[in-house]
């Protein structure tokens, strides 16, 4: 009985050792699981963005147009677009030119095809009536107002001298968009950023694994160079008053 009595006690020290070291088994990989997010949480991204491209383009159906998730819309947008800036550019259409051309076409088509539709089938022609939507123009109009307002609010606030900073990044883009425009109109510029809106995003999703090391370093980079103008012309530059000395 004794013998029998010891043995049970070493099987149940025996089990009781194995969930012990099960436990600490479980715990440690617990531990390791957040090593590797956070090791995976400290890749660069460009412009420090924590979610997946089309997250950044909204998500939705313009996301998926810029990303070519449907190919058909995507290159059917790109063509209308192109189809646009031919017109206007290479063949030299005005707008009013091209929108009283456009309506001649339309009346013309729809009044033939009325009057054949009514000589075969002894019956007119029901064309449908088109109205505008209202809740989507109310919305569109709230969200430029917003917008707008916020553009407003954004050249007070650089205006005010508070962030020389930002100051100089808004008259060096200011500067190179004063250029960029010198070169093309504004409806060659306007084709040159949607194209490449069609273009860009999609190629950087696909590469974006080799492409974040290179704009990595870059911004390493302008980040030295900017440190080092900081210290030797911003700092002396005089400055306006702070927020928080004004409340005082």
């Amino acid at each position: 009985m004794g013998e029998h009595e010891e043995k049970h006690e070493e099987s149940l020290m025996v089990k009781l050792a194995e969930k012990i070291h099960g436990h600490d088994s479980s715990s440690d990989s617990d531990i390791d699981e957040p090593s590797e997010s956070s090791i995976k949480a400290k890749v660069f991204r460009l412009f420090g963005r924590e979610r997946s491209v089309h997250h950044v383009f909204g998500g939705g159906k313009s996301a998926d147009t810029f990303l070519w998730r449907n190919k058909k819309i995507s290159a059917g947008v790109l063509g209308v677009a192109t189809v646009i800036w031919v017109l206007f550019e290479l063949l030299e259409y005005h707008l009013l030119t091209l929108v009283c051309h456009v309506l001649i076409f339309a009346l013309v088509i729809l009044f033939l095809w009325s009057n054949a539709y009514a000589f075969i089938n002894k019956s007119p022609l029901c064309i449908r009536e088109v109205h505008i939507p209202k809740d989507p123009v109310i919305e569109f109009a709230e969200a430029l107002r917003f917008e707008t307002n916020l553009a407003f609010t954004v050249f007070r606030d650089i205006a005010s001298g508070r962030d020389l900073k930002k100051f100089l990044y808004v008259i060096a883009g200011l500067w190179i968009l004063s250029i960029v425009g010198s070169w093309c109109n504004f409806v060659t510029l306007f084709y040159i950023v949607f194209v490449l809106l069609h273009t860009v995003p999609v190629l950087y999703e696909k590469y974006e694994d080799k492409a974040d090391p290179f704009a990595e370093k870059a911004m390493h980079e302008i980040k030295k160079q900017y440190a080092v103008f900081n210290a030797n012309v911003l700092n002396k530059i005089p400055r306006g008053p702070s927020k928080e000395k004004k409340k005082d």
